[in-house]
């Protein structure tokens, strides 16, 4: 009640901007861990762009964090995102929006391999970015009054828009997925 209805609120209010946010349920899967503790200590929610992209939230006693991009994409989707980083043109316009972003406050990051990924040589000029399995742009938000105010909504929505260079440079070059979902 206290903690899963206002990300609730949020993700209602956002809806016209982002579309619909799936909230995440408050229960970890404790089944190989180690730790047994049956809650999550945040509570998050995500949601998928037209253009494939995810963006996401997250409350917790650490403050908030507002996250997009491309988190886990599916195979297809990586493989075009590699190519167009290895590409000069669309690797040097992801660099610029990238260096933009850091220089903004936000981290950029990713799942990334230690060495640059098959087929591609490992002194290529954004050997960084091609090792990327994905790419993200987060700013986390410290604990403070305005966190149960309308300014959290205000503040998770201008992450989201100040991504929007990452996003409109992920639907370019990559999209969404064409593979078919998993399970089915």
């Amino acid at each position: 009640e206290c903690v899963r209805a206002p990300m609730e609120a949020l993700a209602e209010e956002v809806r016209d901007e982002v579309g619909p946010l799936h909230v995440f349920r408050p229960y970890r899967d404790v089944r190989f861990s180690k730790d047994k503790t049956p809650y999550k200590t945040a509570i998050g929610a995500a949601g998928e762009t037209e253009g494939g992209s995810v963006v996401y939230v997250q409350l917790s006693a650490a403050g908030l964090f507002a996250a997009s991009g491309h988190y886990r994409p599916a195979p297809d989707q990586l493989e075009r995102f590699r190519v167009a980083v290895a590409d000069d043109r669309a690797g040097s316009q992801l660099e610029s929006v990238v260096a933009g972003l850091r220089k903004a406050g936000y981290d950029v990051g990713g799942e990334a391999l230690k060495v640059a990924p098959r087929g591609y040589p490992r002194d290529h000029p954004r050997v960084a970015l091609l090792r990327h399995k994905g790419v993200t742009a987060g700013r986390t938000y410290a604990p403070a009054k305005w966190l149960h105010t309308a300014r959290a909504k205000d503040r998770v929505l201008q992450a989201w828009r100040e991504a929007a260079p990452l996003h409109a440079w992920l639907d370019r070059h990559v999209g969404p997925s064409t593979l078919p979902p998993e399970g089915l």
